[in-house]
């Protein structure tokens, strides 16, 4: 084998395992698995996955750019906590990135894309006052927008984020008083989405996410 074609080889490979680390870290985050103020340990979970320190220690890294965790440097590592200023922040990203997924997608949708859309906003009118059932829509309508896109670069920074977005909006929903205007807004969107608005479509996200 040619030794540029192997070290591209090990190389890719090394990348492929920091991911799935980061992955399996990253899904006992957002589902709770770990809670914050859990202290992680790089050799643990090397231990625990059957690999070496360095894609777990990389994995962490990622992590810690995403606010999931803090690294304390030859100590351990430790799951943050999810603040109202965390949730503040995070909406605010999600509702302009959600805009501009909203923007580029509606736009280049096909007519039958639109239709599904419309649908899984549907899912978005029941339960308000149920936080899960936001959440999991809320992502379903999206991760939706984003794949329409058609734009690799974003895709690429939602993608990456997904896990923040997820953890960080997951206890969040809409404020009781605000529901009845905030289903309209849902309503509002799922008919922009329909009739191909783009430019309204994405003021109606940006309005679902208070920005």
């Amino acid at each position: 084998m040619n030794s540029n074609n192997s070290m591209t080889s090990i190389r890719e490979s090394k990348q492929l395992l920091a991911e799935e680390v980061f992955q399996h870290i990253g899904a006992q985050i957002v589902n709770g698995v770990l809670e914050p103020g859990h202290r992680i340990r790089d050799v643990d979970v090397a231990e625990e996955l059957h690999v070496s320190r360095t894609p777990v220690r990389e994995a962490l890294q990622r992590l810690e750019r995403l606010g999931l965790v803090t690294m304390y440097p030859s100590r351990y590592t430790e799951v943050t906590a999810v603040t109202p200023e965390t949730v503040e922040q995070t909406l605010e990203f999600a509702g302009y990135q959600a805009g501009m997924a909203a923007r580029m997608g509606v736009a280049r949708m096909t007519q039958q894309e639109r239709e599904s859309l419309a649908a899984l906003v549907e899912e978005m009118y029941i339960g308000l006052d149920d936080d899960v059932h936001i959440s999991n829509t809320r992502w379903s309508v999206f991760s939706f927008l984003s794949e329409r896109s058609r734009n690799v670069q974003h895709q690429v920074l939602i993608n990456d984020a997904s896990l923040a977005l997820f953890r960080n909006l997951r206890g969040w929903n809409v404020p009781e008083s605000d529901r009845e205007r905030m289903l309209q807004v849902y309503r509002d969107f799922r008919a922009a989405v329909l009739s191909g608005d783009a430019d309204e479509a994405e003021r109606l996200v940006r309005q679902m996410h208070y920005v």
